[in-house]
Formats: structure tokens, sequence, C-alpha cells
């Protein structure tokens, strides 16, 4: 198959700092908040909600919140964003983990796993929603607002496939398992960092997308599309790119139509079992199966070094991916979107039945 040449650019640590900040884009994680309000309408979740959300809010408005607490891309940080963020230090490391993606589930303690991870943060938030607020149960002192703003948002998260699925490189320039967090040395294993080491060639992927995916219409009152860069991290692309993609192929705009969309579609999406606490563990490792299907076809190329602002060299790889990527990409980030906005709902309903 014909591939797509990547190159070997990346502006230092703010390309990976910000490729990690906007997980399903602001578009995205909205999205799964609109598909999860409509589900939920009419039901004692959407009562239990309503009483933890401030008037005007709703679980669309508030999915990007986790996000925004982590800089000024939303505006001004709010008392509530301070408080949080200075109660919790290691909050941005709540929102991914990084299992091998040939694996085919998730492990407490398993490589790639650790403390503070997308699964733990969620088990936490969902135990306090239930009521079990306890040392044990919710070791970063959530409040149960903050708990619903959490798994709102992580909901979305966990279902991005990178955000759980992760690729480490050998000194062979090949996908490697490592069996131990030891074998993540950075001299035989090296650590993509969820994806961000991993460099994508965005205008040459831009310009066969605009081959295979029909162009967006206008939104009113748009900027001019910012230029792009020439290069993208592998994580940023399916952060937002495939988001884009997706509502594209949908013909939709906005976060709402793209949920009424989903809905209309009537799509089948895998039924949770269990105490909801295990729900998390079953996301990622639906998860897991996704990424792999993201890494299809997907090889690396050269390595270059790069140092970040703060003076840390690292390693990053040019990717080659298929000429078509875009389409089945854009056609599993819709399918994960609609799954994490009907997981939620789903999650919603359980704990306030």
């Amino acid at each position: 198959m014909k591939k797509l040449a990547c190159t070997l650019a990346l502006a230092g640590a703010f390309a990976t700092v910000s490729a990690s900040a906007l997980a399903w884009g602001n578009d995205g994680h909205r999205a799964v908040g609109a598909i999860a309000d409509k589900l939920i309408k009419g039901s004692n979740a959407e009562k239990q909600v309503a009483a933890l959300l401030l008037p005007g809010e709703s679980l669309e408005k508030v999915a990007t919140w986790a996000d925004c607490v982590k800089g000024n891309w939303c505006g001004p940080q709010t008392p509530e964003m301070i408080d949080y963020v200075n109660a919790n230090p290691k909050h941005s490391e709540y929102h991914y983990t990084d299992v091998p993606f040939q694996l085919d589930e998730y492990h407490d303690h398993g490589v790639g796993t650790f403390d503070d991870d997308i699964v733990q943060t969620l088990k936490s938030a969902i135990a306090v929603l239930q009521g079990k607020d306890t040392p044990q149960t919710n070791p970063h002192r959530f409040s149960k607002r903050q708990a619903l703003l959490i798994v709102t948002h992580l909901a979305g998260d966990i279902h991005q496939p990178l955000h759980v699925g992760a690729g480490f490189v050998g000194k062979n320039g090949k996908f490697v398992v490592p069996k131990s967090h030891a074998e993540v040395d950075s001299l035989n294993v090296f650590d993509s960092r969820g994806g961000n080491n991993l460099l994508l060639d965005d205008a040459v992927l831009t310009a066969t997308s605009d081959k295979l995916i029909p162009p967006a219409p206008p939104k009113e009152g748009a900027a001019p599309a910012a230029s792009k860069s020439p290069t993208k991290p592998f994580h940023s692309y399916w952060d937002t790119t495939v988001v884009d993609y997706a509502m594209r192929r949908s013909s939709t705009r906005t976060p709402e139509q793209f949920a009424q969309y989903a809905i209309d579609s009537k799509p089948t999406v895998s039924v949770n079992t269990g105490d909801v606490l295990g729900w998390p563990y079953q996301w990622a490792n639906e998860s897991l199966a996704v990424s792999k299907a993201a890494h299809k076809d997907v090889t690396v190329g050269a390595v270059s070094t790069q140092t970040s602002r703060s003076g840390e060299s690292y390693k990053v790889w040019a990717l080659t991916v298929p000429e078509n990527y875009p389409v089945p990409s854009s056609a599993l980030a819709r399918e994960q979107l609609i799954k994490g906005g009907y997981h939620l709902a789903a999650l919603l309903r359980a704990i306030w039945p």
C-alpha cells in the first residue's frame, strides 16, 4: 500500500504539552457531553446532575472543564479551578494511561499504568458520586461536583484510543512491548509519550484528507483558519484532527448537531456489566482494541533528538501511515465519540437509577 512520507520537526516541549492537553478537543468533549445530556433527559440522573451543576450549565458545557484548568485557553481561571489545581498537583496525569497498545487488557500496576492514571481517577470520582467518600475511595478529596466534572471529561478521554494504548519504540526503530516499567529506560525501549513523540506530516495528511473526506462547511462568524504546522504529533492528530473529520463525514458542524446525529443513527453500543467501579476497566480494554486499529499499518521511520525549552533531550520519530488513513481513523473516532456519550449516560443512570 502506498504510504505517506513524514517529516521530523517538533517545536520543543510546548507541542507535547499542547497535544496532551487537548484530548478530543473542545468539540469532541462537548459532543460526548451533549449525547449524554440527551440520553439522560427526563431521568432521575438528569435531576441529580442538575443539582450539582450551576444555572445554565450542562454536561456539554462542562465537558472541557478538566482541560480548562490546565491553562488560560478557555479564559481566566475561576476560583473553583484554582482551588482544584492547588489541591491536585498531579491533575494533568488523571487524563490518560500508557498501556502498550499491543496488549488486550488494562491491569492494575501493569506496564504503563500508574496510581493517578485515568482508570484509577475515574474509579475514585465514580465512588464519590455513589456516596462512597472515604480516604481509601477518594484519595484526591474530590467534592461531588468535582467528581461529576471529572467523570464527564474522563469518559471522553478514555475513549480516545491513544489515551489508553501507547506506542513504545525499541532501539531497532520498531514498536515493542516492554515487560516491566524498568525496561522503559530510554536506551533500549523508548516511551513515545502517548504518541506525542511520533510525528506525522500534517500538510501531506491534510491534502490527502481533502480528497477523501467532504470539506467542512464554513461556520457563521468563523475566523480564518490558522496556518498548519508542517508536522503534527500522532497524539494530537487523534485528539483534534479526527474529530473534525468525523463531524465532516457526519455532515454536522456543532457538538449538538453531532449528538443528534449520533442518537438518530441508533448506534449499537457495548453494554457495560457489573459494578460501575469496574466500568473504567471495560472502557480501557475497549479503547485498547481500538488503539490496535489506530496503529494498524503505521510504521516508525527516522529518529531525531529534540531539546525542550527546559533543556531536556528526547527522541522523536517520523511515522508512515496508509494513504487512506483519514478514512478509517475518522470512522473510529466517530464510533468512539458516540460510545463515550452513551457510556457516560449509562454510568450516570446506573449511579442514580
